[in-house]
């Protein structure tokens, strides 16, 4: 069973040689690995040259930079193989990763699709400036819900994608961790990734359409944070020239200042009941919870010194009065109530902590590939390290 590693690729050499190091170090001849070369003038090439001796891998060169979501499904339609997995170039595999997702795929009979977790590694000054690496362990805390190695309901998948319309992710939008399957991708209508933001619309048509969905708490990837990364614009509010180094426009129906993705999500909640009338009918935006996110997206900058109060008082009345009176009512909600208390609670010089719950420094390493090489002497062996079930 072959599988398809993605990874496009615009201007990344910095970070690039570490990504694809841990992806052809994998011990797997069934395996291809995509590069799709977004006209890059970095120096791409000559890291990709270095490699060039492992038949594994195969480069696609455009010539002229495309959006990212272009770029991706470039990427997508170069590949062959049975399963296909997104990576970043400023991700990493570590090292037994193939030998366990094709463990998963055997003992439950080749599911459509494999969510599992991660770890994150935020570069130095990748996120508001701070100079250290930070690491997130895990990478995402799923609800009470995910109790261990299970298959997703069709029902609970539904559920999950409902709460998206209140802006409540139960599932990292991170493709990086989710193994899909080619079957699941050819089910889908049209371009399985879609303008704005390519993963986030890609995993929620999927868990609408895709027949058995396993969910695995095992940590398999790293998800990296780097300069290039959109996390980087967001967290060191330097949101516009994220959006033009992907080739993002928003330009949803409903966009108040605050965080772009919240404003990117509206727009492909909308085009996900376009496509999918029947699965969500009668589910609909929640406008209180994404007033809600956005405002308190303009306090964290604010806390955070980026927001003069000036301007804060400004976005607080764009806000309106029914979204205020749908704020009110989601005072009754103790999980999000919780979230917020546990961030009013925050320091205010915490600035990692206001940016990103659950980070922790780690002075001293320096790049992914350390972090992995930490990992590894932290557990006592090579990651992942779960027995097969």
């Amino acid at each position: 069973m072959k599988l398809s590693v993605l990874l496009p690729t615009r201007n990344g050499a910095r970070f690039l040689h570490d990504c694809v190091a841990s992806i052809l170090a994998q011990p797997d001849d069934d395996l291809e690995l995509i590069v799709c070369d977004n006209a890059n003038d970095d120096g791409t090439a000559d890291v990709l040259a270095a490699f060039a001796g492992d038949p594994r891998l195969q480069v696609k060169r455009l010539e002229q930079p495309v959006p990212v979501t272009d770029n991706w499904n470039a990427a997508l339609a170069a590949s062959t193989g049975d399963y296909v997995l997104m990576m970043g170039d400023d991700d990493y595999l570590p090292a037994q990763y193939t030998r366990r997702i094709r463990a998963l795929i055997d003992a439950h009979d080749e599911p459509d699709c494999i969510t599992y977790n991660a770890y994150s590694y935020v570069f130095p000054s990748a996120i508001d400036g701070l100079p250290v690496s930070h690491y997130g362990d895990p990478h995402f805390r799923f609800g009470a819900e995910f109790s261990g190695e299970m298959l997703l309901s069709a029902p609970m998948r539904r559920r999950i994608v409902a709460d998206m319309f209140r802006f409540r992710n139960r599932i990292p939008l991170n493709m990086q961790t989710t193994l899909v399957s080619r079957r699941a991708i050819d089910r889908l209508p049209g371009a399985v990734f879609k303008a704005p933001f390519p993963d986030h619309y890609a995993l929620n048509a999927l868990l609408l359409t895709a027949e058995r969905w396993l969910f695995t708490p095992e940590q398999l990837v790293i998800v990296g944070v780097s300069l290039k990364s959109f996390g980087h614009f967001v967290y060191s509010s330097q949101q516009d020239a994220g959006l033009a180094y992907l080739g993002i426009e928003i330009d949803g129906p409903r966009q108040l200042p605050g965080n772009a993705l919240f404003n990117a999500m509206y727009m492909w909640l909308l085009q996900l009941k376009r496509d999918f009338p029947q699965e969500l009918a009668g589910v609909e935006i929640s406008d209180a919870d994404y007033a809600l996110r956005q405002t308190w997206a303009s306090l964290t900058a604010w806390r955070l010194g980026h927001l003069r109060g000036r301007e804060l008082l400004r976005r607080l009345t764009l806000v309106r009065p029914a979204e205020w009176l749908g704020i009110a009512r989601l005072g009754a909600d103790r999980e999000m109530l919780g979230q917020l208390g546990r961030r009013v609670r925050l320091r205010r010089d915490d600035r990692a902590q206001q940016l990103w719950l659950g980070l922790t420094p780690l002075p001293g390493v320096d790049g992914i590939a350390a972090f992995a090489r930490w990992l590894e002497e932290r557990s006592g062996q090579p990651l992942p390290d779960a027995p097969v079930t």
